[in-house]
């Protein structure tokens, strides 16, 4: 190996340690006395739940994990969004598991937890996964009530998808181990089956408190809405259980008696390892997002025998496109190519960048994979789409909303991994969140804004030193370069992959190591929804 590759490599390992390291302080949720505290109760922790419920906790994947890091400081934080959302196995069947973390402001619901909630339920919806429902909240956080409560993608929208699940055959199963108070309460009883813990869990739509100041009457919680009171008297819950593991037990045993589902039938065979180490991605990605090198080289670490079968090699050269398997499962793979790479004209194509040929290329390719009922995954490393004169006249629009219209109308599940730049409408071309991709998720060397920090930083100058000068001041270059060096400071936070994940623009930061098990499980899981409509590109023009 070069020492080219040897400092890509160190990079890159920095930035998957400081992954870990931001992930490992998320996992401590509220942090460790309010974990103590929560266990002094006879309570498992949100995750530790989750880890008893699956079959094996190493064969999960974690959905939104960094939501809501940096944001509510003047709250005191929502680490993981206050909810701990995996996609796993309980008794042999791939479910989704939605578990309150009550050591984060007691479980209450912050904005983006009710963003969380509602991209766990739409990926149940999505894929007709089962839900488990794990409960253990306050509520909603009244502080920030009026962003929680009323609108259409917040706190009420979750009951509606518990309505819509439940006409869709999707098993949904609750288990209330805390709290479950106010209009929460609906959640359990809105599920196909209901439990509830034995003196740490209750349900009731006004608390105690709030119902001697409502109507005077003095009662204690677990009266008013304890175990014993909804599975003997009202009937609202259907099984007691004396403590966590009991409860967890009882869904467990649920699960392994859910029938088989109806499969879409995506073609899969035996899986085998990509014959090119994977642990090379680290040296092969380089370190300046600036730089140039071959996709080819990180889709032959990716899947399996390294086997990648190009569909039109020579032509648009600057997006790949062609089969492979990923752990056995057939895919189409649409990347982009990230080196100069010369057409048969004699023209140089820069890496990363879309042209006319190549968007060409992707939207009859796209249409291929929906005829052949094979799913897409996309490989993002893109700066945007060409300009200038000649690509205008050339049609440069027209052809990429061909593409745009091709992923649009996509029927097959698509799965979108952000390798590096993710910039501008290469975004949306790219299949980014706007487009419906089943997962998607970025390794830690992701960008993902409008154009580059330098770019912006650049455009955002020009502007505040026209203004600036207009005031009458003088713009020094010294004063010039601390204005440039604190737009771009400012604009790299929010190109950050972090700033990104915190808010749910992705579904994660994963290990490069890990995609083939994200790309597997998603198509899995998608594997539970057969395709309802034909693929139509509706109109384009071509």
């Amino acid at each position: 190996m070069d020492l080219k590759f040897n400092k890509n490599e160190d990079h890159n390992k920095l930035l998957l340690s400081e992954m870990r390291n931001r992930l490992a302080e998320v996992k401590l949720g509220g942090g460790q006395k309010r974990i103590d505290k929560h266990k002094a109760k006879g309570k498992m922790t949100a995750r530790e739940r989750i880890d008893y419920l699956v079959d094996n906790p190493k064969k999960c994947i974690e959905i939104a994990a960094f939501a809501g890091e940096g944001m509510y400081e003047e709250h005191g934080g929502c680490p993981s969004g206050g909810v701990v959302v995996k996609i796993g196995y309980v008794s042999g069947k791939q479910c989704l598991i939605v578990a309150n973390d009550a050591t984060v402001k007691a479980g209450a619901w912050f904005p983006i937890t009710g963003k969380k909630n509602l991209r766990a339920q739409e990926i149940a919806m999505e894929n007709k996964l089962p839900i488990i429902y794990l409960v253990d909240s306050a509520g909603v956080y009244l502080p920030m009530q009026d962003e929680i409560f009323p609108d259409k993608e917040h706190f009420g929208r979750i009951f509606r998808n518990n309505a819509v699940m439940s006409s869709m055959g999707i098993t949904q199963i609750s288990a209330v181990m805390g709290s479950c108070v106010a209009g929460g309460a609906y959640l359990p009883i809105m599920s196909d089956e209901a439990l509830i813990v034995d003196k740490t869990g209750s349900i009731f739509l006004a608390g105690s408190y709030l119902v001697k100041a409502a109507i005077g009457e003095s009662i204690d919680n677990e009266t008013l809405g304890g175990a014993t009171t909804h599975c003997e008297i009202s009937g609202v819950t259907d099984y007691k259980s004396k403590d966590d593991k009991d409860a967890l037990d009882t869904i467990k045993k649920l699960m392994g008696k859910i029938g088989d589902y109806t499969k879409a039938g995506y073609n899969r065979i035996e899986p085998a390892k990509p014959a090119k180490d994977p642990e090379e991605l680290f040296g092969i990605l380089p370190a300046s997002r600036a730089d140039q090198y071959d996709m080819r080289d990180i889709i032959d670490r990716l899947v399996d025998n390294s086997e990648f079968d190009e569909y039109k090699e020579g032509y648009g050269q600057s997006i790949l496109t062609g089969y492979a398997r990923i752990n056995g499962w057939a895919v189409g793979i649409v990347a982009n190519q990230r080196k100069l790479v010369k057409t048969k004209k004699g023209e140089m194509q820069f890496g990363g960048v879309i042209y006319s040929d190549s968007a060409d290329k992707a939207t009859r390719f796209i249409a291929n994979c929906n005829q052949k009922k094979i799913p897409l995954v996309f490989l993002q490393d893109v700066t945007g789409f060409m300009v200038g004169s000649k690509s205008e006249h050339g049609g440069i629009i027209k052809d990429g909303a061909k593409m745009v219209n091709a992923v649009s109308n996509s029927v097959v599940p698509k799965f979108t991994i952000i390798i590096g730049n993710s910039y501008g409408a290469g975004n949306y071309a790219m299949c980014g969140k706007a487009y419906d991709p089943r997962l998607i998720v970025a390794w830690p060397s992701a960008e993902l804004a409008v154009m580059s920090g330098n770019s912006a930083a650049k455009v955002l100058l020009q502007i505040e030193t026209a203004s600036l000068k207009k005031q009458g001041k003088e713009i020094t270059p010294e004063v010039e370069k601390e204005l440039f060096d604190c737009i771009k400071s400012r604009y790299d936070d929010q190109v950050s992959p972090y700033y990104a994940a915190s808010r749910i623009w992705t579904d994660g930061i994963i290990d490069p190591r890990d995609t083939r098990k994200w790309i597997s499980m998603g198509i899995e899981a998608a594997d539970h929804a057969p395709i309802e409509k034909p693929f139509n590109l509706g109109v384009i023009q071509v």
